[in-house]
């Protein structure tokens, strides 16, 4: 378990969605069909994304009028690593603003064993004092890197994420590949050189 890596961060806002139930939005504004790692459920919006990005956090944390753009990953090779990113929005608030998002977390290896099986993780809780239709990270982060020994194939992620206020569950889900070496393909220099 090496490899994975759960990171807590803070969570901040980026972006404002303005609408009076959140749904996640196509880039020409359109509401976006709900996908297995994209979805909103009564008005409650969760997001599953994978980047290879290692700048990740600097281009979240940038002023909310800053949209940031983060590169989306389907391999990864020995040595590299990938960021699982949880994004949620509009979490239900009770009288006092206080909200509180928990995740059940499955990651499993290609050959079906888990890496990560964990329930009710905390991954988001407190009073907002921003507006709850932005888009927020979870404190939870996942970072996995490839390493010797860790079997090649489609790696799974589940996040279950659970508006506790609401009482409402998103169960996103995306994946990854670990592949071998694509360098192989590079031809070694010729060696033609010329005596003199």
């Amino acid at each position: 378990m090496r490899n994975l890596i759960v990171i807590l961060v803070l969570f901040v806002t980026t972006l404002v969605v303005h609408a009076e139930d959140f749904n996640w939005r196509t880039g020409d504004g359109t509401k976006a069909p709900n996908t297995k790692n994209q979805k909103s459920i009564s008005g409650f919006g969760g997001w599953l994304l994978v980047t290879p990005d290692k700048d990740w956090e600097e281009k979240w944390n940038t002023p909310k009028e800053n949209i940031p753009h983060f590169s989306e990953a389907e391999e990864v090779e020995l040595g590299e690593e990938l960021t699982i990113l949880p994004f949620f929005a509009n979490p239900k608030l009770d009288e006092n603003r206080y909200f509180k998002i928990l995740c059940d977390i499955k990651i499993i290896k290609p050959h079906g064993s888990f890496s990560i099986n964990e329930i009710d993780v905390p991954c988001a809780e407190g009073i907002m004092e921003d507006d709850p239709m932005s888009i927020f990270l979870t404190q939870t982060v996942i970072k996995y890197i490839g390493e010797a020994g860790d079997p090649y194939g489609e790696w799974t992620v589940f996040f279950n994420m659970k508006d506790s206020v609401r009482n409402v569950e998103i169960p996103l889900e995306t994946s990854f590949r670990l592949v071998k070496s694509k360098a192989n393909k590079s031809t070694l220099p010729t060696a033609n050189a010329s005596a003199d």
